[in-house]
Formats: structure tokens, C-alpha cells, sequence
């Protein structure tokens, strides 16, 4: 019989922990797969400032999102391409939820004032958010190229290198087109032929095959699910677009950038692009 106030069908502490690994001199800890020594030790901070560690971290942390948001987008762009359009979907609609997560990080670093920013702003030299080259990567991926944007990069040849790959290639946008044209809807050959490093640009017979899709969902269901699919993942792109913007002006307001930009004016600017322009004119057009 158990002791008075002791349930014997619970395990005690020592039986419990029996279980548990706790000699890791020959396996693998969680310390070990995640290498965290690495990670946490990544924060190099350069001055005295409280608020510089809350800098730096929120942005390595984007960096980490924005490499899972190109390994999705990769993986959404060779599945379109292999025709494996339910496999796309679940790719894409995991980006937008990143993005959700990046957007969610601004509210973290609105909490610094621009007194505490300027605590250590000095320490930051030339380096600015505009030089991230996954970002960039990002916004080619999704269609928005301008080759201009890879100068930044040209110190290193990996990286400019890898940058242009990116730029020459068909976006996720250009891969939907071929989709529609292979489906049977009339897409101009320009539209599908074309010098992929170039900014697209809009034409009226990419609206009106978008149109006939949404006027006939239930015959073209999957090419239905894949406009939404993109729609999310721009507006999710267009919000994260705008907290950065309203971000910098709550904390530098309209002073030039650290990487000579013109801060909230070119962040302005940039709300106003458009990656799936004929997926915004059609609700329009219907």
C-alpha cells in the first residue's frame, strides 16, 4: 500500500528520469543537431548599448526565416515545373505563414526608441538591411528583378554569381503562366518566351485567362487554388513590406539609411510594386 498522500501509479522522479539520456560523450544532444554553439555565438555586439543585442537578433532571425522562404520557394517552383500543383500549394501557403512570423518581428523591434537606437546606430557603418542578399533573392524569386540590385553583391563572385542564376530564371509567376498556356488558356507568346531578367510586365490576355478562371472555378479548380495560393503570398509580402516602412519611421523617421538609401521614401516606393500584377487587376476586371 502507498504511503499516506503518495499515488504509487506515478512514477517516481528517479524512474522517470531512467528514461532520459544523459551521458551524450558518444550521441548526439539537441545542442549538438541544432549547433547551437554556433548560433549563439553569432551575436557579435560592437558597443556598450542594452539595445544592440535586440538588433542583431532580430535580424539574424529574419535571415533564418528568409533561407526557409527560398528553400519553399525553390521547392514550389521545381514542383510547378514537374506539374505537381498540390505539392506547390503546401509550399507556398508555408511561406505566407513565414511571413507572418517575419511580420510579427517588427512589433519586437518597434519597442527600441530612436534614442536607444542611436545608442549604437554608429556601430553599423555602411551595413544595411537593402545588402541582404537573401532578401533579394527572395524578391527575384517571387519576379521582381532589376539587375542593378546585384551590384551590391559583386564583392563576392559566389554570391553575385548565384544572384544572377536566380535573376536569369523563369519566377514563380513566369512558371503559373506556362501552367495556364499548358491548360488550354490563351497566354501570349510573350509572355511565356521572354528575357527572364527582366521586370515583367503586365498584359491583357494574362487578365483575361485569370478572369476566366475565377468566373469558372469548378472547371479550373487547381489553377484557381494556385492564383489564391500566389494573392496570399504577395499580400502577406505587401504587409511585411509595410510594418518594415512604418517600423523605420517610428525609429529613424526620415533620415538617409545606414547603406546610403533614402530610407522611408525608397521603402514607400516599394509598397507600390506588384509581383502578380494581373492577380490584382482582375478583381477589377470581374
Amino acid at each position: 500500500m502507498a504511503p499516506e498522500g503518495k499515488d504509487d501509479t506515478t512514477p517516481s522522479n528517479d524512474r522517470w528520469e531512467s528514461g532520459i539520456h544523459t551521458d551524450f560523450s558518444r550521441a548526439m544532444s539537441y545542442g549538438d543537431y541544432l549547433q547551437l554553439d554556433k548560433i549563439l555565438d553569432a551575436q557579435e555586439i560592437r558597443s556598450e548599448a542594452h539595445d544592440e543585442m535586440l538588433f542583431v537578433i532580430i535580424h539574424q532571425a529574419s535571415e533564418l526565416w528568409l533561407k526557409l522562404m527560398i528553400h519553399e520557394i525553390r521547392g514550389a517552383a521545381t514542383a510547378l515545373t514537374d506539374g505537381k500543383l498540390q505539392a506547390a500549394f503546401k509550399m507556398l501557403a508555408r511561406v505566407s505563414r513565414i511571413q507572418s512570423q517575419i511580420i510579427q518581428s517588427w512589433d519586437i523591434l518597434s519597442t527600441m526608441t530612436p534614442s536607444d537606437y542611436l545608442t549604437f546606430r554608429d556601430t553599423l557603418g555602411q551595413s544595411s538591411g537593402f545588402q541582404s542578399w537573401q532578401y533579394r533573392s527572395v524578391e527575384f524569386m517571387l519576379g521582381n528583378k532589376n539587375g542593378a540590385l546585384v551590384k551590391p553583391h559583386m564583392h563576392d563572385k559566389a554570391l553575385s554569381n548565384n544572384l544572377t542564376s536566380i535573376l536569369n530564371a523563369p519566377s514563380v509567376y513566369d512558371l503559373a503562366l506556362k501552367i495556364l498556356a499548358e491548360n488550354g488558356l490563351a497566354i501570349d507568346a510573350s509572355r511565356l518566351d521572354r528575357d527572364w531578367s527582366k521586370p515583367y510586365e503586365p498584359h491583357e490576355s494574362v487578365e483575361a485567362a485569370w478572369v476566366e478562371i475565377y468566373q469558372q472555378p469548378e472547371k479550373y479548380w487547381e489553377l484557381y487554388q494556385l492564383a489564391e495560393k500566389l494573392i496570399d503570398v504577395e499580400d502577406w509580402f505587401q504587409q511585411w513590406r509595410f510594418r518594415h516602412m512604418k517600423t523605420v519611421e517610428r525609429i529613424i523617421g526620415f533620415k538617409t539609411g545606414t547603406g546610403g538609401t533614402s530610407g522611408v521614401g525608397f521603402l514607400k516606393k516599394a509598397l507600390d510594386h506588384r509581383f502578380f500584377p494581373e492577380l490584382w487587376s482582375l478583381r477589377t476586371a470581374l
